[in-house]
């Protein structure tokens, strides 16, 4: 485990800033150390040689109070740039994660724990607190004051810098042979904590089923364990802590006796002055201090370096239909204008996507065109690449073989944002928030006004009040409703193209007699590819495409 992620610098760019802020106030404290020791050193020797008149004492004891409130200053500017800068930290990586996760698309998703990803987003990232504003700093300060204080000693006492260049290094190697072991049991305690999140989540989202089947207080057993597993491992990593603290603050103690005692032995045999012993004295355990912080901070910011570790995992994913990562593009990276679907053909070239048994994939060598401004049907059995299609021109999936073409412009070539903008899109299992039925409509289009709302939701034959409020994932509606609403939600917006994966699945025959008055008004001018099986909505294609396992038969 690193002590420092340079991809933090590229992902995170207030890193830079703090990093360049962090070495000015390091630098500026070593040189706040050395004359504090200085002037200490020589009040001390004044003290003790003018007992009696002690008016010299006031000009040292002036710069002495002057040193030490600077160095509060510096910890304190120290303490506001590592907080504002971690809240910058965490706010950026969230929206490099938030955003990188729906670049890569619901294909992607599907194949993660959605427990586990939640937990990165919010206990993860937010376990970075202790990295920037108690270990960073340390890091900084422990490359900086060891070197500055060894440079002064060497100057003044090479018997006791000799020591500390001895013994300092030693604490660093108990940090490295301590990290093996820390990173084992804080890698363990992260897994333990996102498998109790996932699992938590999972039963969260099925307590109904498990109700059902008797089997909902049964998970309280395995909560109980997760959350055991998850306690002694926390418990663990806290005691590896505990041990490091005790080891080196136990080095940092022996080195300073046996300098105090050279230093007392040479004193006595005249061989040292008292300012030099006094100054020696007070400047070695400042060598030490920085390096035994590190060590005991590194413990409370090895969680967030794990939880970063896997958080620039999902970073570099790469993005289906895109070279690119988690960075943006640039200005100008897409060259290509969005064709518009009304009147671009849209073809897909001798495509095949390898699923995850490769041996059998979804689609393979499929070369079909789908004509603008017309309804186009795909019709197969389950599982015959219907859904996976429609991922293809959402660009949520890039084949594996060939290309799918928009006006003969490849459609990985093009901004993934703004041709999704052109797509009104009804998924094979919608998904709807907690919220009004209204706001679930207007997703899409937040400002979209009532009217145009209503229009949409007649459109889809939607029968619930507009007002109404619905639980996360359409709690409170029938599956025929929700599909309704979504596909009211794929309509609100004049989109040239629809995708819509079986319109009418889940619904009366009343409803879906109605929706097939009302469809034709809709659909009429814009580019539609309908996944269906029912025979009356295939009347509304004007082609239809069969699909099998291995492309088109026909």
């Amino acid at each position: 485990m690193r002590a420092f992620d340079r991809r933090l610098l590229r992902y995170a760019r207030a890193t830079r800033g703090y990093l360049t802020s962090m070495v000015a106030i390091g630098i500026t404290q070593a040189s706040l150390i050395l004359a504090q020791a200085y002037v200490l050193a020589t009040v001390l020797v004044l003290a003790f040689e003018q007992q009696r008149d002690l008016t010299a004492l006031a000009v040292p004891l002036v710069i002495l109070l002057l040193t030490i409130c600077a160095r509060a200053l510096l910890a304190w500017a120290a303490e506001v740039a590592a907080h504002r800068t971690s809240t910058a930290v965490k706010q950026e990586l969230r929206q490099h994660l938030l955003h990188h996760v729906v670049r890569l698309g619901p294909r992607w998703l599907a194949g993660e724990r959605s427990g586990e990803l939640a937990s990165l987003t919010t206990r993860g990232i937010d376990a970075l607190d202790s990295y920037f504003s108690r270990y960073l700093p340390q890091l900084v300060l422990a490359g900086l004051i060891p070197v500055a204080v060894i440079a002064m000693l060497a100057g003044t006492d090479r018997a006791s810098a000799l020591v500390v260049i001895v013994t300092v290094p030693l604490i660093p190697a108990f940090m490295v042979l301590v990290g093996v072991a820390t990173r084992r049991r804080v890698i363990r305690q992260w897994d333990a904590l996102q498998a109790l999140a996932h699992h938590f989540l999972d039963i969260l989202s099925g307590l109904g089923t498990l109700k059902a089947f008797g089997r909902s207080r049964a998970q309280s057993t395995i909560i109980a364990r997760l959350a055991d597993q998850q306690r002694r491992a926390s418990l663990s990593t806290m005691r590896v802590a505990f041990l490091t603290s005790l080891a080196l603050e136990l080095t940092a103690a022996l080195s300073f006796v046996v300098v105090a005692v050279a230093i007392a032995v040479r004193v006595a045999g005249g061989e040292l002055d008292l300012r030099t012993a006094l100054f020696v004295l007070l400047l070695v355990p400042e060598a030490y201090w920085p390096l035994r912080q590190g060590a005991a901070h590194y413990h409370a910011s090895a969680e967030g370096l794990s939880a970063a570790a896997d958080m620039f995992s999902v970073l570099e994913q790469p993005v289906p239909g895109s070279s690119l990562t988690a960075d943006r593009p640039r200005a100008g990276h897409y060259h290509q204008p969005v064709p518009d679907p009304r009147t671009a053909a849209i073809r897909l070239d001798d495509v095949t996507v390898l699923g995850s048994d490769r041996a059998h994939p979804p689609l393979e060598d499929l070369s079909v065109e789908l004509a603008p401004g017309q309804v186009t049907g795909l019709v197969a059995p389950s599982g015959a690449g219907k859904s996976t299609v429609l991922a293809l021109l959402l660009g949520f999936v890039r084949p594996d073989h060939g290309r799918v073409l928009v006006d003969d412009i490849d459609l990985a070539t093009l901004d993934a944002d703004a041709w999704r903008s052109r797509i009104g899109w009804l998924p094979q299992d919608p998904v709807l928030f907690a919220g009004t039925v209204a706001d679930n409509i207007a997703l899409r289009d937040p400002h979209a006004d009532a009217d145009a709302i209503a229009r949409a939701a007649r459109s889809a034959a939607v029968d619930v009040s507009m007002t109404l409020e619905i639980g996360e994932r359409g709690l409170g509606l029938s599956a025929g409703q929700r599909r309704r609403v979504a596909l009211a939600r794929a309509l609100l917006r004049d989109a040239p193209l629809l995708l819509l994966d079986e319109p009418t699945e889940g619904v009366d025959p009343e409803t879906e007699t109605a929706l097939l008055q009302a469809l034709p008004a809709v659909l009429t001018g814009r580019t539609v590819i309908l996944v269906t099986h029912r025979p009356g909505l295939l009347r509304l294609c004007h082609h239809v495409v069969r699909l099998d396992r291995l492309g088109v038969p026909g």
